[in-house]
């Protein structure tokens, strides 16, 4: 599936790789894998908190506009799991470098989709373009993935659902779950072979208001 991606250099404990955009419930995923023992799990919140994690992602982007295979080990030897963006952006090269990775693409509605990335997201990052903060995250969702056409609602449901098609088109069943996390606990645990958790309910997390709310936390 790899599509010409230079293979890259895995890191050892890599199991799970999320390819879906961020609002498509990726925190609650990440949770829900640590919950299953595929933890710790990257996400872009990692990042923020560990913001030197930025410069090793760059050094990813780097590697991957010229081509070159991706060294995962600086970024993430010490995870088992990585969703959401940035990782989001690098799915195949992700998925070429651990082949025994299993995928995880997680779906909603476009248009609520769009909806609330337009609401959380988007303004976020373009906050920090304006006042000179950490530039990655902005150049892989606004310029490299929306083309800075995020006000474009036309423009950016195709980008989301051209990224889906193409995941899909990539990989097998084997190896690909289509994930809407409405869905619960029982398709994910089947895909990952363990168990459902007695008695625990399936995470749900970062839901608009929350991120809202830790956004002004952060920007505060």
């Amino acid at each position: 599936m790899d599509g010409g991606v230079p293979a890259g250099i895995p890191a050892p404990g890599i199991e799970v790789i999320g390819a879906g955009f961020g609002r498509t419930a990726t925190a609650s995923l990440k949770q829900a894998l640590e919950v299953l023992g595929f933890g710790p799990c990257d996400h872009m919140h990692e990042n923020f908190d560990h913001p030197e994690r930025f410069a090793l992602w760059s050094e990813a982007l780097r590697r991957k506009d010229a081509g070159e295979p991706i060294d995962w080990r600086p970024l993430l030897s010490d995870y088992r799991a990585v969703v959401d963006w940035p990782g989001a952006h690098f799915w195949r090269d992700l998925a070429s470098a651990h082949p025994q990775a299993k995928v995880v693409l997680t779906v909603r509605d476009p248009d609520r989709w769009c909806d609330s990335i337009q609401s959380t997201i988007f303004p976020l990052l373009q906050h920090l373009a304006e006042t000179g903060g950490e530039p990655l995250p902005g150049d892989i969702i606004l310029d490299r993935t929306f083309a800075h056409r995020t006000e474009d609602r036309a423009h950016v449901v195709a980008v989301f659902t051209a990224h889906n098609q193409a995941v899909r088109e990539a990989l097998g069943p084997d190896r690909l779950l289509v994930f809407d996390v409405k869905a619960g606990w029982e398709p994910l645990c089947a895909f990952l072979g363990v168990p459902v958790p007695d008695g625990e309910a399936f995470p749900h997390l970062n839901d608009t208001a929350e991120f809202k709310a830790d956004e002004r936390k952060r920007i505060d």
